[in-house]
């Protein structure tokens, strides 16, 4: 097995809260393991008058340690949560731990844990199960299709559809993108409209390409696996089966090959 194709050569782990998903073995396979990691995880209580499932929240509610507040009962400071500029506080004490879900959030279930510092906006539709860590926002019409897992100071943006994905710490995802079983490294940034196609036209498993020879991923649905420091340009897509090396480029409007791409590319 090639070393340019395991998680260390991709991602920078330690420091990763679940890492575990990681292995020695090819990138893509943590992928394969998503599903079972996500339906054994520990998920905080996420019920409480005022809290609905299915239907958009009537009113917006705090949340805190397995607890909801109403949020009329708090003084809320609004601003970026990767910078720290977000802020709850109740009877004038700080609450740290809160999360704050906006009304008109759909949540689709109680497997969805929320960090600390975390907004969901308005609009927004969360499905079961979901990880969104510690001071990442999830923005305004947002669709999270289930099996998203987010860390910290992580951004799933305007109008981006998300499934089966895996965002390390600090990745972006701000607008108008979709993600399809795929992961997203450490600073990760898309620009708008970037697509990640998963399904391809032909079927069958998909295939990873590289100087060595083609391999294949065993999986019928792959997407992209961005290495730490990659940029996408606006409207940029990569084809099933893309895997981009740290600290790369796709350029705008800019249809990547499927494949390996090693570190430092400039894709356009």
């Amino acid at each position: 097995m090639s070393i340019v194709l395991t998680s260390e050569s991709f991602f920078k782990l330690e420091g990763f809260e679940h890492r575990q998903l990681f292995g020695s073995d090819y990138v893509w396979e943590a992928l394969k393991r998503l599903k079972e990691y996500m339906n054994d995880y520990d998920y905080p209580p996420l019920t409480g008058d005022g809290l609905t499932f299915g239907v958009p929240l009537p009113a917006a509610v705090v949340y805190v340690r397995g607890e909801l507040i109403p949020a009329g009962d708090c003084k809320i400071k609004l601003g970026d949560p990767a910078k720290g500029q977000f802020a709850v506080y109740k009877d004038n004490q700080h609450l740290p731990e809160a999360a704050l879900i906006m009304a008109g959030v759909v949540l689709g279930g109680p497997k969805i844990a929320l960090g600390s510092g975390v907004i969901l906006e308005s609009g927004a539709m969360v499905k079961e199960p979901a990880v969104i860590g510690d001071c990442s926002e999830v923005r305004q019409g947002a669709y999270i299709r289930g099996y998203c897992l987010a860390g910290r100071r992580t951004v799933i943006g305007h109008a981006t559809e998300v499934k089966h994905t895996i965002f390390m710490d600090d990745a972006k995802a701000g607008h108008f993108a979709y993600l399809g079983d795929s992961i997203l490294g450490s600073r990760v940034n898309l620009g708008a409209g970037t697509k990640m196609a998963n399904l391809r036209f032909t079927g069958g498993k998909v295939p990873i390409r590289t100087p060595d020879g083609t391999i294949s991923s065993g999986l019928r649905k792959l997407g992209a696996v961005l290495g730490d420091d990659v940029q996408t340009g606006c409207n940029s897509v990569t084809n099933p089966g893309t895997l981009i090396g740290k600290g790369s480029m796709l350029l705008p409007n800019t249809t990547s090959p499927s494949g390996y791409h090693p570190p430092n590319s400039l894709i356009r």
